[in-house]
């Protein structure tokens, strides 16, 4: 792991981070091409790209609803128990997120409200590639369905041999997954955001994937929703001289294991626990069936911040913005306040990551690559429209409208306040005008009744008067 030893009061940079961009421009093109195919000529796209890229493509993409629910009966009972358990702490967690209509009232009968609303359909992306992710499927799908989605269906690429996950598939059945398709990669994503003879359209595309799945849900963002656009997973664990360094090593490996790109951070003041963390990561690492992906990992894209004050590591973490943060410090609650970044907190020494990852209940679709900055968890709130709702009574009208038409004719938008003063020259009890053209006469000082003063000048420094 890089070490970046930050001196007094001295702060994080993200040129210390050296993150490159979300997506390299090749993949990028590789795979706006690959979408553009698929809109362009459908299943037979779809079907040269799976055979290109998994080697596999099945005769019919929908995997029979039979092969999905069967899939109850091909797994461990114990597994399946595990399955049960998070996919009910998951579903309770995401029903405090589901949002209700609300409306309220002004004292002159004006309402004003929103209009909560499921989006119509849903697309979950599942990778079938170097793991397997049954836990995402129950992680996107539940919230979709707390939300009131009617249709969700999942996206997931089959083995060479034809296969599907018998894990994933049984997460499918018990999350309650509309469709299947066995199909994966930015021809996956194409297909359901555009649509094709046997793939229909949908409204919505969420799941994590490879770089090229995440391309294509950027490219084909705005034209259907996405959740994010998602990199390679990372953890920040702060920690401080109470910290256990086998437990901080074994946090930052769980990261470290997903994907070679994956990052890992650990943020400290304790002067020794660094060497202690490193020490005990090399005794794990050698036991680890994943250890040339752990190693690259760690070695390529990990990064220890040393620090000489907790706010100086507080503020490091708020940098990095991580996608998961572990809090190994006393009273760590405490902490909670002062961190603005994260895209999941694990709150003291017992709160290990994976716990997230499974069965704690919040969602672990989760902003990656600093973008915690500005994003959310996955949510039930990705699921879910909201519709502002205006009605005005005409005591409301005559108290507002007046104010509409001073700023409209400020912006020059002249029917704007035409719209308003219409109305307003309505007489009492008066609906609607008996003579339409007669209420068309004199309409410039019905929508603008006072012409308003011309503003002043403000100019910048060095233009107008003071040049």
């Amino acid at each position: 792991m890089r070490t970046v030893t930050l001196r007094g009061d001295e702060r994080l940079t993200q040129a210390h981070l050296k993150r490159g961009g979300a997506l390299q421009r090749k993949v990028m093109e590789a795979a706006q091409a690959i979408v553009d195919d698929v809109r362009e000529r459908g299943d037979v796209a779809v079907r040269e790209y799976c055979l290109r890229f998994d080697g596999s493509c099945p005769d019919s993409f929908r995997v029979p609803d039979e092969v999905v629910l069967g899939a109850l009966d091909l797994v461990d009972p114990e597994f399946l128990e595990a399955l049960r358990l998070a996919a009910r702490q998951i579903r309770e967690f995401h029903e405090r997120e589901r949002e209700q209509s609300w409306f309220t009232t002004r004292d002159d009968g004006t309402i004003l409200g929103v209009k909560v609303t499921p989006v119509p359909s849903a697309a979950v992306y599942v990778p079938g590639g170097r793991a397997q992710y049954p836990s995402t499927v129950l992680m996107d799908t539940i919230p979709a369905k707390v939300a009131g989605v009617p249709r969700v269906v999942m996206v997931t690429p089959p083995q060479r041999d034809g296969s599907l996950s018998a894990y994933t598939l049984a997460a499918a059945a018990l999350a309650g997954v509309d469709e299947v398709y066995a199909v994966g990669g930015a021809q996956a994503i194409g297909a359901v955001a555009y649509g094709t003879e046997s793939i229909p359209k949908v409204a919505k595309v969420v799941g994590p994937g490879n770089a090229y799945v995440a391309a294509a849900k950027r490219y084909v963002s705005g034209d259907v929703g996405i959740d994010m656009v998602a990199g390679p997973s990372e953890v920040c664990v702060l920690a401080d001289a109470g910290a256990d360094p086998a437990i901080v090593a074994a946090d930052l490996m769980a990261q470290a294991e997903h994907d070679p790109m994956a990052a890992c951070f650990l943020v400290t003041c304790a002067e020794g626990l660094p060497s202690a963390v490193q020490e005990a990561i090399e005794a794990l690492v050698s036991q680890s069936p994943r250890e040339d992906v752990t190693r690259a990992s760690l070695d390529d894209h990990g990064v220890i911040v040393s620090c000489e004050t907790l706010d100086v590591a507080i503020d490091a973490v708020n940098t990095i913005a991580p996608e998961h943060l572990e809090l190994h410090c006393q009273d760590a609650f405490s902490l909670l306040g002062r961190i603005q970044n994260a895209g999941a907190i694990f709150v003291g020494p017992w709160s290990s990551e994976p716990l997230g990852d499974y069965v704690a209940g919040p969602n672990h679709t989760l902003p990656t690559g600093g973008t915690a900055l500005f994003s959310n968890p996955l949510g039930v709130y990705d699921f879910q429209k909201r519709s502002s709702v205006i009605s005005y009574t005409r005591e409301g009208l005559a108290k507002d409208g007046p104010a509409v038409q001073t700023l409209a004719q400020a912006e020059g938008l002249w029917a704007h306040a035409l719209s308003v003063g219409m109305r307003l020259r309505l007489g009492d009890g008066q609906e609607r005008y008996d003579d339409p053209m007669a209420a068309c006469e004199e309409a410039q000082t019905t929508a603008w009744p006072r012409a308003l003063e011309a503003p002043g000048i403000a100019y910048l420094p060095g233009y107008g008067r003071e040049a």
